[in-house]
């Protein structure tokens, strides 16, 4: 079921058994940056940044209601007060402004570059309006509806619509330079591999008015002189180990490598750092002497690159997924609430001591989230480090706890999470906790790429859960399957996944054998 090896990514040997150094160790966790990149990580943009794809999706649904909704005003005021309602016009106004829409997004008019100019673009967009009118006037004298269609309704949604696009769009460059100015549009972006190749690609992506970059600085493992401490003007900040911790302290969202491909070595020993980060990873293309097809290639404004890696659930599947969680989590909290209620009280009534327990755990990007639970143990043998595995028979449990464990009743609290705190998911790789062991030894000491699975919000339910891959994990077999399954899961994602994960889970509780 679980068939994605941990070791295994695109163009790294699931085979190569050596750790990656920089990303997978508690030691690595604690690390301090550099005074240099603290200051840049404190000044990054605050929050989560916008996708102008996402952006994009909703200028064009704006557009398209705001021009469809322009056309019914001055149908209703013209022609339904006069001449009554015609299912003549109900059709042809969502045609005419789907069209519209069409025609802008042909011309090149639904980009965050072509937002931020409305002057510039300001006469296309007028010929693209002027294009669907031309185009519904042919087809009325070709079709001969010349009575069909009133002409002072035709004239008047063609003046109106001109009017509230030009407003619209002014109005739209403000808010996006606004947003461009608060970082939330940026694509904040590092380059890996200094020295020569390195310097025709930042001064071509520096040379971009319009791009939506913006290059933080350099990294390199090399420290002669084939890595300058300056590379057109962008200062060399460190290592890759340096990046990783890095990209956990501020937002990152792009990594462009400018090594050739004849270096597969050394780009192999950086993409197995970096791998686990939820980032969007670009080998620029043109430092090769290799050529492939155009349509090989991805472009960062002009430059060719080679996607490596892409950052799993983002644009507007992140939408999709956070609309899901907080609509099927506010209900199943409704539907639940009875149970829980009847939890707590069960909890409250067996043992001294509070009824909620709250833990640190690892969340999105390594990030360290409290989660809730019910309480299922003694309140003066907690755990809140989960330093001690629960065991079967553990005297540390109540005995309400031995039952809200085994059917997972305990989790129910992480619904607030869910809904409320937004740091879980309904569905994801599970959190575990901080300092979790399997035999002894830290998780991302047993498993190589253990971080990997953060890559995403982590969930109440998963892949491995549903799989049997629940409860205690004693031995680093059990730990390597749970995260082979989480990293399927997160290379498979959608959202009937999702559901039929949730589906399933009841079932995978009547069936759990290991949870104590």
């Amino acid at each position: 079921m679980c068939a994605f090896a941990v070791g295994d990514m695109k163009g790294v040997s699931p085979n190569d058994d050596r750790k990656p150094q920089g990303a997978g160790s508690a030691s690595d966790a604690s690390r301090s940056l550099s005074p240099q990149l603290a200051e840049i990580a404190s000044n990054g943009a605050p929050g989560k940044a916008y996708s102008p794809i996402v952006l994009a999706g909703l200028v064009r649904l704006f557009e398209f209601s705001m021009l469809l909704v322009c056309g019914l005003v001055i149908h209703e005021w013209h022609v339904a007060a006069i001449w009554g309602r015609s299912l003549d016009y109900y059709v042809v106004m969502p045609l005419m402004a789907l069209t519209a829409v069409i025609i802008l997004q042909s011309l090149g008019l639904y980009s965050t570059a072509s937002f931020r100019a409305p002057v510039r673009d300001g006469l296309k967009v007028a010929a693209g309006w002027s294009l669907v009118f031309v185009v519904t006037l042919a087809a009325v004298f070709f079709f001969k509806l010349d009575d069909s269609f009133s002409r002072v309704w035709l004239l008047g949604w063609y003046a109106s619509g001109l009017a509230l696009l030009a407003c619209e769009r002014i109005a739209l460059a403000f808010l996006v330079r606004m947003l461009t100015q608060q970082g939330k549009l940026d694509r904040r972006t590092v380059i890996v591999g200094g020295g020569e190749l390195a310097d025709p690609v930042l001064r071509e992506l520096a040379a971009q008015d319009d791009g939506d970059l913006r290059i933080l600085g350099v990294f390199d493992d090399r420290t002669d002189n084939r890595s300058p401490d300056v590379v057109a003007g962008y200062p060399k900040l460190g290592t890759v180990d340096d990046l990783v911790e890095f990209a956990r302290h501020t937002r990152l969202d792009l990594v462009i490598f400018t090594l050739p491909i004849s270096a597969e070595t050394r780009l192999l020993q950086m993409l197995r750092k970096l791998w686990v980060l939820p980032i969007d990873i670009r080998l620029a293309a043109h430092t090769n002497k290799l050529r492939f097809r155009p349509r090989s290639y991805s472009y960062i404004g002009n430059v060719p690159v080679i996607d490596v890696f892409d950052k799993p659930i983002a644009d507007w599947d992140v939408i999709v997924k956070s609309v899901f969680d907080k609509i099927v989590g506010t209900i199943c909290l409704i539907l639940l609430s009875p149970v829980m209620a009847l939890t707590a009280l069960a909890v409250k009534l067996d043992s001294r001591g509070p009824v909620l327990f709250k833990q640190v755990r690892y969340g999105f990007n390594n990030e360290k989230i409290e989660v809730y639970k019910f309480r299922s143990m003694y309140v003066d043998q907690l755990d809140h480090n989960a330093v001690k595995q629960v065991t079967k028979g553990d005297p540390r449990v109540t005995r309400v706890g031995r039952i809200i464990r085994k059917t997972s009743l305990d989790e129910l609290p992480q619904l607030f999470n869910v809904v409320f705190k937004g740091n879980l998911s309904l569905v994801g790789p599970r959190p575990h906790a901080i300092v979790a062991r399997a035999a002894d030894h830290l998780y991302d000491d047993v498993v190589d790429g253990y971080f990997a699975r953060h890559r995403v919000k982590p969930g109440l339910t998963g892949w491995a859960q549903i799989n049997g891959w629940r409860g205690e994990t004693d031995t680093p077999e059990k730990i390597q399957k749970r995260v082979e399954c989480d990293l399927y899961y997160i290379e498979n994602w959608s959202i009937l996944l999702d559901i039929y994960i949730l589906a399933m889970t009841p079932f995978a509780l009547l069936k759990a054998e290991n949870a104590y």
